[in-house]
Formats: structure tokens, C-alpha cells, sequence
């Protein structure tokens, strides 16, 4: 409401701005729009993830012994990320929450700075960034031979196969294929020396990409799932997908190099230096 009240600002015409004009609502700066898209995509990305473990929860307990068993075992990769990706991501819709109040937002006047704060426990309380990345990549993922991990995948190339038949998602679909071999070949590289401190030095850029290629996945499948009509709902949430695969998943290129590479910068440093 604030992004849609707030005037400050003019157009930019072929000759500039123009200071005759009157002002903007912010809302209709592009920047603002993507702040407020990432904060879309992050919130409602994160809530898909915790309503489908939330019924993964359901079918160990309601499934055939194959189905909750299959249940249990992609719980196990996915917890340490339902635990650290809103946590960590969520916290960001936070600032950039504030970011679009401007100095309003570092202010008691509205309450965006008490989220933040409120939120910032988060990434703390749920055991530690650090601890639920060597969970994932140290544990996790080779469970039972890499069971879990293929679970999940399986699951992913499901929705891919049907998202790919679309023409509007087929592209969208593309991307998250080839994002989930990314992190299949970055996991089979992080233990090519079989060493887990080579591994697991750098497990929270892996959490990171991982994080972001499930929450890729939960979009994609949002997405099959829309009603065909235009309505604003619909339309928010097909953008905020777009958003994300546009915006967020390319960044899993820059964590997962590290995590290939087995690079040693934060691991090799000497305590002396710091």
C-alpha cells in the first residue's frame, strides 16, 4: 500500500525527465517493482515449500508403506532447506521491505523495522546456516546411497515434463532441467576427493543453490496449477515466477563454482590474518 501511495519522482521521457509533470506513485518505478517482486517471490516461494513438506508430514502417516516412506526420505533432503531458505530469503523480503520505505522504513513509524528484527532470529534459532548446510551436503544428499537426493530430483523432472508441454513455461522448464544437473554435478565434484573438509568448506553456497533450485521448482509448479483467467491474483503469481527464474536462479552458477572447484579461499585462511 505504501508503494502504491507514495508519489516521489517523474517519468523518464526520450528528453529526460520533466520537471512540469507531477510526481509518481513509487510503485511505478521498475526498480520498485522488482524489490516487490523479489519480496513476492521469496515470501510466497518459501510458504509453497513449507505447505508441501507440511504435506509430506501428512503422507507418512496417511501414505501406503511405499508412499510414506518415499515421504520420509525427501523430508530428509529437504528439511535443512524448508529450515534455512525462508529464513534466510524472507529475512531479505524484510530489507527490502524496508528499502521501499525509504528513511520511513528505518523508523518506528511503520512497523517493517520491527520485522526485520523480529525475523533476523531466524537464520540463528534454526541451528545455524552453517550447521543445516553440512547437514545437507555432508549427510542429506548421501543417505542411503543418494536415495533422497533422486527422490527429489525425480520429483523436479516430474514437473519439468509437465511444464515443458506449455509453450508459456516451456523455457522456464528448460531452465530448471538444466539447474538441477548443475547441482548433481556440483555434488558429485564436491566429493571428488572424498574429504569432508574439501566438501563441506564451502556447504552453505551449495544450501544456497539447492535452496534456489527447489524454490524454482515450487514456482514452476504454481504455475501449471493457475487458473487460465487474468485475474490480478494469477497474473501476480505468474510474474513473480517469471521473476525468480529471470532474476534468482542464475545465481546458482556463482555458488555452485565454488562448491565444484572445492575452493579453499575461506577454508585456507590463517587465523592471523583476519
Amino acid at each position: 500500500d505504501y508503494a502504491k501511495n507514495r508519489p516521489q519522482g517523474r517519468p523518464v521521457g526520450p528528453a529526460g525527465k520533466d520537471a512540469a509533470q507531477p510526481q509518481v506513485r513509487i510503485i511505478e518505478h521498475a526498480d520498485v517493482k522488482r524489490m516487490l517482486l523479489a519480496q513476492k517471490s521469496y515470501g510466497e516461494g518459501a510458504l509453497a515449500l513449507m505447505l508441501y513438506c507440511a504435506r509430506l508430514v501428512d503422507e507418512q502417516h496417511t501414505g501406503t508403506p511405499e508412499a510414506a516412506d518415499e515421504a520420509r526420505l525427501l523430508l530428509e533432503v529437504l528439511t535443512p532447506i524448508a529450515k534455512s531458505w525462508p529464513s534466510e530469503f524472507c529475512l531479505e523480503a524484510n530489507s527490502l521491505a524496508i528499502q521501499v520505505h525509504g528513511g520511513y522504513g528505518y523508523t518506528r513509524d511503520f512497523p517493517v523495522e520491527q520485522y526485520w528484527r523480529d525475523q533476523r532470529l531466524n537464520m540463528i534459532h534454526e541451528g545455524t546456516h552453517g550447521i543445516q548446510a553440512a547437514d545437507l551436503l555432508g549427510r542429506k544428499v548421501l543417505m542411503e546411497g543418494g536415495k533422497g537426493l533422486m527422490l527429489v530430483a525425480g520429483r523436479i523432472n516430474r514437473t519439468v515434463e509437465a511444464a515443458i508441454q506449455r509453450p508459456d513455461l516451456a523455457a522456464h522448464a528448460n531452465a530448471l532441467g538444466q539447474a538441477l544437473q548443475q547441482v548433481g554435478a556440483a555434488t558429485k565434484a564436491a566429493w571428488a576427493t572424498g574429504n569432508p573438509a574439501d566438501a563441506l568448506a564451502n556447504a552453505v553456497p551449495y544450501m544456497q543453490a539447492f535452496g534456489h533450485v527447489v524454490i524454482a521448482w515450487m514456482w514452476l509448479d504454481v504455475a501449471l496449477s493457475l487458473p487460465g483467467d487474468a485475474s490480478p491474483a494469477a497474473h501476480g503469481r505468474q510474474r513473480a515466477m517469471r521473476y525468480f527464474f529471470a532474476y534468482e536462479l542464475p545465481k546458482i552458477g556463482a555458488w555452485l563454482q565454488v562448491v565444484s572447484s572445492r575452493d579453499a579461499t575461506c577454508a585456507g585462511m590463517p587465523e592471523d590474518a583476519f
